[in-house]
């Protein structure tokens, strides 16, 4: 039986053909390309035009730099604010959520080596130079560096989607620390957190080994995902593709959560928050909950929980208390 297409995927593809077609539409191979898997799903056709319009939306001549490039501050969640380009990109919900919560940005690897850096509450979609895309999540640093037989991102804080173009005399090598994550054309996720390095493949399949390590590779096919724990072998561990799907729900400026504990999603709400939640009772903590949510609405959480819960959320300027009524 042959797996239907995301939706989520379909929208990341479309992003990525308007890219391509923005610097090779000219050829007609490139063309003809496109033509092709547009054809392939009635659903491509849609979101494929719904980038192409958020793409003409941008001024493009400032961000190349062909003129004086207007500045706009936008404030992330939280409060924090933070100068950056106006941008409407991706199709369906990526737009949707671009337009209604202000997270999502774009900017162009002008230079080879490049660092890209987001501030608390800020998640930008970013096009890479080699024709890949990387959505990049809150309070992440990657440096990207772009070379004739290799194409490098160090990973050195946060989370990162990458949609990875085809170049198979140059693989993509994602590094954080001593783990290495390589692939030629896929997507993946990497994220680096206190537990480890967390790999979640979305399309195709990835290498991951440890420096050292290289005759242990470990290949992890798209469903599937990979946490390394610091010291220890890479283990790929099965997972759905829904939930991968909720897991990367950040990139268009949710987070989802099934059976997860308060304590959890309150954690979660932190990073992409100044005005911090707080969990007073720590039976509270324990309690699992399900739902959808902006990443830049803590009171809306704050609330939801009190009402499930019958708890109480007290509001302060700078944080929200929950506790047991």
């Amino acid at each position: 039986m042959i797996e239907r297409e995301t939706a989520q995927a379909i929208n990341d593809r479309a992003a990525a053909w308007v890219a391509r077609m923005d610097r090779e539409g000219g050829d007609p191979a490139v063309r003809s390309e496109l033509k092709a898997w547009l054809a392939g799903d009635d659903r491509r056709r849609g979101a494929y035009f719904r980038a192409k319009a958020a793409w003409t939306m941008l001024d493009r001549a400032s961000v190349l730099g062909a003129g004086q490039a207007p500045s706009y501050e936008v404030a992330a969640a939280g409060g924090t604010r933070f100068p950056r380009r106006r941008l409407l990109w991706g199709g369906g919900g990526a737009i949707a959520a671009a337009l209604v919560l202000g997270v999502t940005g774009l900017d162009f690897l002008a230079t080879p080596d490049q660092q890209i850096q987001t501030a608390i509450g800020e998640i930008r979609r970013v096009p890479l130079s080699d024709g890949s895309l990387a959505a990049v999540n809150t309070q992440t640093t990657l440096d990207v560096t772009m070379k004739p037989e290799v194409r490098q991102v160090e990973l050195k804080d946060g989370e990162a989607w990458f949609q990875v173009a085809k170049d198979s005399a140059r693989p993509f090598v994602v590094e954080i620390g001593d783990v290495r994550v390589r692939a030629v054309g896929t997507a993946f996720a990497v994220k680096r957190t206190a537990a480890g390095v967390d790999v979640q493949v979305t399309e195709g399949v990835v290498e991951i080994w440890r420096v050292g390590d290289e005759a242990n590779i470990q290949r992890v096919k798209a469903g599937a995902r990979a946490l390394i724990a610091p010291d220890r072998a890479v283990a790929p561990v099965v997972a759905a593709n829904e939930e991968i799907d909720n897991a990367l729900a950040w990139r268009t400026g949710q987070l989802v959560f099934d059976g997860d504990s308060v304590a959890e999603a309150v954690a979660e709400f932190n990073r992409y928050n100044v005005r911090k939640i707080e969990v007073a009772d720590a039976g509270l903590g324990e309690q699992k909950m399900v739902g959808r949510f902006r990443t830049n609405e803590p009171d809306a959480f704050a609330r939801a929980v009190a009402t499930l819960m019958k708890a109480r959320a007290e509001m302060h300027s700078d944080r929200i208390i929950l506790s047991q009524n």
